[in-house]
């Protein structure tokens, strides 16, 4: 499956923040979330969850839907 599973990309974007205010916010390397917002890497589940309440959103959100 070499498909985008995350869309952490585009939410930053709307949301108007970037790769390195999330990095600093979650205390991560930025090319750990570069590799999220291009996904080359996932965050895991817990990560997701933060990720998720920095940018005051719904974790479903972060993710893709499978279905069409």
């Amino acid at each position: 499956m070499n498909k985008d599973i995350n869309r952490l990309k585009v939410v930053l974007a709307e949301k108007k923040r970037t790769n390195k205010w999330l990095a600093e916010q979650l205390g991560k390397d930025p090319g750990t979330v570069s590799k999220w917002c291009t996904n080359t890497m996932q965050p895991n589940l817990e990560t997701l969850v933060k990720i998720a309440e920095c940018l005051d959103v719904d974790v479903k959100d972060l993710l893709w839907s499978i279905k069409d």
